[in-house]
């Protein structure tokens, strides 16, 4: 596909830089939240995490089983997640940042674009500039029902994907662009659901502590540590500014995760 035809490349970008949502973008995952609280509970969920990690069931199938469990009307769904989630305080700086600077953000995410755009709204005071792009499942009535009555919506899946939602594919016609066109492509993840996403880029931030960078260092992604979008924000003006290069990144990125590897 031309470069002219691709969304993200209508503003000639140097980065366009993608990014999961929930415990990326949140201080903690808005799925979680609504599953402990108003579904099954943690422990159920943490099986159907376990399950999914073993390989005995698909992400598909698990999430739509939690999210199954919960019979909140949709709308006190969304009320109950503005009051407890908060963003990583320094994606705020990053948004504006992108936006002056002409990095598209695309949100690439597991969870539900209503969700996602109601907490944007709420949480960065308005809805979001148009450099900022959310790609993700949806919602959809349960049995002909109001979303908004008692066991009313579930989730309607972006593809037919094991996961729901392959994220890789909204990058890759953007990984295809010849070189001379090609911008940078960045990722930051925290979750399984992100590997498919981040081999398709040139550097991935992957959450500290989290399943993410297990499973970059038995694949062999490269991949830089993060613990808040302080990091990343640093990081991302260097790379635009020419100071630093991805490959340098995230073979310091490497190194730093062997080194508390030998550590512990």
């Amino acid at each position: 596909m031309a470069a002219s035809n691709l969304p993200y490349m209508k503003t000639n970008p140097k980065i366009i830089f993608f990014t999961d949502f929930d415990g990326t973008i949140t201080l903690e995952d808005s799925n979680d939240a609504m599953i402990d609280n108003l579904g099954y509970g943690r422990d159920k969920r943490r099986e159907g995490n376990l399950a999914v990690l073993e390989g005995t069931m698909s992400f598909r199938d698990s999430f739509r089983d939690m999210l199954d469990s919960i019979k909140t009307p949709y709308n006190e769904c969304i009320e109950y997640l503005k009051k407890n989630m908060k963003l990583d305080p320094y994606f705020v700086e990053f948004y504006h940042w992108s936006r002056e600077n002409n990095v598209p953000i695309v949100v690439l995410s597991s969870g539900m674009i209503p969700v996602i755009s109601a907490l944007f709204e709420a949480l960065l005071g308005g809805k979001p500039d148009d450099h900022l792009y959310i790609v993700a499942n949806e919602v959809e009535s349960r049995d002909g029902k109001d979303i908004n009555s008692e066991g009313g919506w579930k989730i309607k899946y972006h593809d037919d994907s094991h996961f729901g939602h392959d994220k890789s594919l909204e990058i890759k016609p953007y990984a295809a662009l010849p070189d001379n066109v090609r911008p940078t492509l960045l990722y930051a993840g925290d979750g399984v659901s992100d590997l498919s996403a981040a081999a398709e880029t040139d550097l991935l931030f992957a959450k500290q502590g989290k399943d993410l960078v297990t499973f970059c260092e038995r694949q062999g992604v490269p991949f830089t540590l993060f613990e808040s979008w302080e990091s990343i924000l640093a990081t991302t003006k260097d790379i635009l500014a020419g100071k630093v290069s991805v490959k340098k990144v995230a073979q310091e990125g490497l190194d730093k995760a062997h080194e508390g590897a030998n550590k512990a």
